[in-house]
């Protein structure tokens, strides 16, 4: 059995997939096959439990070469939380939401005051959440885990695909948190900072 754990990024998957890490019968990853094109960006091992906030944009071929065959994870996280930690990665190399911007919608990013910028990152959360709902609408092995509440509704998972290992220990694993976005008055000023600098850049060159 694979197991894809599909949300739209800064949920928690990495979390997620430390607690997997617990299991002795499932091996687990963390966009372990990103950068891969093709086919084999899907060519996942047997007994394997995969988060990639991405697949999300792949869920076409996904379904073709995995359908019903795979057990899925819709990972949600507090809208709001997850629009403010997307809100503070627009200046990171690689990223997500700047691609969506500029690459998707073609909204020129040195236009965007931040009232714009968090209209940008909802329409961003709601056209991936929306993705994933209706990848998973025929899906008949699956469920949905809010991160909040993961160490309520891991163990029903972990029952669900059969794991085997420290139940315990991968439970415990809920009460840290990992790669998480900066916060703090100081942390945001240097992101402004930051940001201002890039469209000075843009206006400039």
């Amino acid at each position: 059995m694979r197991v894809f754990v599909l949300c739209t990024g800064r949920s928690g998957s990495l979390t997620f997939i430390r607690a997997c890490g617990h299991m002795e019968n499932f091996t687990a990853g963390h966009e372990s096959r990103a950068r891969r094109l093709g086919d084999d960006r899907f060519r996942y091992p047997d007994q394997h439990i995969e988060a990639d906030n991405r697949l999300s944009w792949f869920l076409g071929r996904l379904d073709r070469l995995h359908g019903n065959d795979a057990f899925y994870v819709h990972l949600v996280r507090n809208r709001e939380d997850t629009i403010g930690s997307y809100n503070r990665r627009w200046v990171r190399n690689g990223s997500l939401i700047r691609a969506y911007c500029e690459g998707i919608q073609q909204i020129a990013l040195h236009r965007l005051d931040r009232r714009r910028r968090l209209e940008v990152v909802a329409d961003f959360y709601d056209q991936v959440h929306s993705n994933i709902l209706l990848f998973l609408k025929d899906k008949e092995n699956q469920m949905t885990i809010h991160i909040e509440k993961a160490a309520e509704q891991f163990p029903l998972f972990w029952k669900r695909i059969g794991a085997e290992g420290d139940l315990s220990r991968a439970l415990e694993t809920f009460q840290s948190r990992y790669n998480r976005s900066r916060t703090g008055r100081v942390k945001h000023l240097r992101h402004e900072f930051r940001f201002g600098l890039m469209k000075l850049r843009r206006r400039l060159f």
